[in-house]
């Protein structure tokens, strides 16, 4: 293959773009590469340049999407020094006041049932949000903040749990809005680390 274009660093972020949107809106099995192409002003072949398969686009997608996700994560969680209120911004996060990407971690986790690259991709990023979670926690516990528990265990229920409600706020159910969401994964965390979170809930 011939060496890719020097404009290469600025096409394959607008790909990545393009086919996160157009995923979003039709599904990966509906995706086609002349859509991704149209939506970023380019052509079939070109995205084909870039990308073996839909399955790869959407890897990288949902990758770059991450990458996104955990650099403004990382910055919120800077900015302040109680674990308890990292905690909260991690909930905040997935719940409506981040840039969690429900729609294409559906995408993802269906197809990883049948797919072994996309499995191990699903892995590595859940791991990644899990070991998040976890590093929280145990600062929490070495601040004397949150009380004696499995950082790992404590990690796989609130991120399943966030995970399972972000499915459901991004079917739209009535039932299962952002606040209610926060809510029940605030007292989920106060339950687990024998903390209390209840003053900073959302109103």
């Amino acid at each position: 293959m011939s060496p890719r274009p020097r404009l290469a660093h600025l096409r394959r972020p607008a790909l990545l773009a393009a086919a996160a949107e157009v995923i979003r809106e039709r599904g990966l099995e509906n995706a086609r590469l002349a859509d991704v192409a149209e939506r970023a002003g380019t052509s079939a072949p070109s995205v084909l340049y870039y990308f073996a398969s839909k399955a790869e686009l959407l890897t990288e997608a949902l990758t770059s999407a991450e990458e996104r996700f955990y650099s403004a994560l990382d910055t919120d969680l800077e900015r302040v020094d109680g674990a308890a209120e990292r905690l909260l911004k991690i909930i905040d996060s997935a719940c409506g006041e981040g840039d969690y990407d429900a729609a294409l971690w559906i995408e993802l986790w269906a197809r990883a049932l049948q797919d072994a690259e996309l499995a191990a991709t699903r892995a590595d990023l859940d791991g990644r949000w899990r070991g998040s979670i976890a590093r929280v926690v145990r600062y929490g516990q070495e601040q004397g903040e949150f009380g004696a528990a499995d950082p790992d265990d404590v990690a796989v229920l609130l991120a399943s749990l966030l995970d399972g409600l972000a499915v459901q706020i991004a079917l739209g159910d009535a039932e299962v809005t952002p606040a209610r969401v926060r809510n029940l994964c605030v007292r989920l965390a106060e339950r687990e680390l024998d903390c209390e979170l209840g003053a900073r809930r959302a109103a």
